[in-house]
Formats: C-alpha cells, structure tokens, sequence
C-alpha cells in the first residue's frame, strides 16, 4: 500500500514545519509521507531544531523549500503550523484537505540559551504528540 502524503506548511520552513517532516517521516513511515514547504523559506534548517531532533534520535537532513516547489503535486493533507494571527499562515491553493495545528515558533523565544533551546523541545513533543493523533486519526477514519 502506498503511503499517503502529507504537506507540512508553514512561513520560514526552517523550524516547526522541518521537526513535523522528520517525526512524521520516522515515526508513521509506512502510512504518511511527509514534506514540508514554507511561502517565504528561510534558505536553512534552524540548527536548534535539529539539535532537538537530534535529541530523540532522528538525524534530519531536510533543506528550507518553497510552497511552490509543490505547487503541481498532489497531497491527501495539508496541514499548516503557524499559531500566531501575526504571522503570515500560507494558504493552499492546491490538492489536499486542510488542517491547522498551530504551533508557536520556537525561533521566536527569548531567554538564555537553555531556555531557548527548552522551547524547541517543547514544540518538538507537542508537534510529535498533536501531529501524530492527528495523522493517526486521519488515516484510520478514511
């Protein structure tokens, strides 16, 4: 059976978007395949975000892409990943049902370093918790 496909999406494609490709990708490998886009990428993978995934095991070599770079494909589900109302949340215009799961962005906290990188250990677990349930969800009611 082939996996079903999934399209993370969210503003910079450097963070949140890039930990739900990569758990997604590990952990529900034989049912979803995940990629992830942002509408104005940053160009990199925050280095703290895969220090995070680093940290349970997954060495992630994703790179920041643009949403057009997916512009013609296909996807079973859409799901968009930015919390904040400032933020500029991109809209699908393609194929694919459209969730949100809205996460903050751990680039944006401030603190010491250890706090800094505590936010990006809590928006991993709740990306892999939320994310994950939903995935499940999604997949067993079709």
């Amino acid at each position: 059976m082939q996996p079903r496909r999934v399209l993370f999406l969210c503003t910079g494609n450097s963070c949140r978007s890039q930990m739900a490709e990569a758990i997604v990708n590990r952990d529900l490998a034989e049912v979803w395949l995940a990629v992830s886009a942002g509408t104005r990428p940053t160009g990199l993978v925050h280095p703290l975000a895969a220090a995070a995934l680093a940290e349970i095991g997954i060495q992630h070599h994703g790179r920041s892409k643009g949403v057009e770079e997916f512009s013609q494909a296909e996807f079973d589900l859409v799901v968009t990943l930015c919390d904040s109302a400032a933020e500029d949340c991109p809209a699908w215009l393609g194929r694919g049902r459209r969730i949100h799961i809205g996460f903050p962005d751990p680039a944006g906290a401030a603190g010491t370093d250890s706090e800094v990188m505590d936010a990006f250990r809590q928006v991993r677990d709740e990306i892999r918790r939320k994310v994950i349930a939903a995935l499940q969800a999604t997949a067993s009611s079709t």
